[in-house]
């Protein structure tokens, strides 16, 4: 069988990381927050823990990166893109970083993000 016949980027259920990185992501209102620029998976699990929010800057220069809690996001399909029930103003105070400065990621990281927005850190 040839590749392109077994090739797919996503199904009713899973899509393909590729598909997820550059996704629009929307507040409650419709407007545009920015994009997914990457995920975190945690590695023994295989669950996403993280999206990264790309927020800020002109076409992706300064921009500044906001993990979000992966359970926080919603797909809709009306929009094409996923959608995070936050206000601008909640997201501007939220836990970023530059992309030269990437944070751990360990634990306290962890529920500092999670506990912004109000979720339970799951480890």
């Amino acid at each position: 069988m040839a590749q392109t016949e077994i090739a797919t980027n996503e199904t009713d259920r899973l899509i393909a990381s590729n598909k997820v990185e550059g996704t629009t992501v929307y507040n409650a209102q419709r407007e545009k927050l920015g994009s997914i620029y990457n995920f975190m998976v945690e590695k023994r699990s295989g669950k996403v823990e993280y999206a990264v929010l790309q927020f800020g800057g002109l076409f992706g220069l300064g921009s500044d990166y906001y993990p979000l809690p992966w359970d926080v996001l919603t797909y809709d399909t009306d929009q094409g893109g996923y959608v995070v029930n936050l206000d601008k103003s909640v997201l501007e105070n939220a836990p970023r970083y530059a992309s030269d400065s990437e944070p751990a990621f360990d634990r306290n990281y962890g529920r500092e993000v999670y506990g912004h927005y109000g979720v339970d850190y799951p480890h």
